[in-house]
């Protein structure tokens, strides 16, 4: 179990050009699926960006992404969710 720990965490995210990492976190994975969020440039500007990846025969390919352009795209998006989280269980 440990060696398949240090793999993961070694492993590249499925991110090409023109896109740069500076930055992720993994927020979950197993059962063929990834997903992160990741911290990238992209002609000079920052992005932060949700990404799901399925595992596939040739490796991990996207099935969606969401990026946040800024902070205050982000405090109308976490208001939103905020005022509905309280009806999960």
């Amino acid at each position: 179990m440990p060696e398949e720990k240090m793999a993961h965490e070694e492993e590249k995210l499925p991110i090409g050009p023109p896109l740069k990492v500076l930055d992720y976190r993994t927020i979950s994975r197993g059962f063929g699926w990834w997903s992160a969020a990741v911290l990238v440039e992209s002609w000079g500007n920052k992005r932060l960006c949700v990404y799901l990846w399925q595992k596939q025969e040739s490796g991990w390919k996207r099935k969606q992404k969401y990026t946040i352009h800024s902070q205050e795209r982000w405090h109308l998006i976490s208001e939103a969710v905020e005022s509905m989280i309280g009806e999960l269980q």
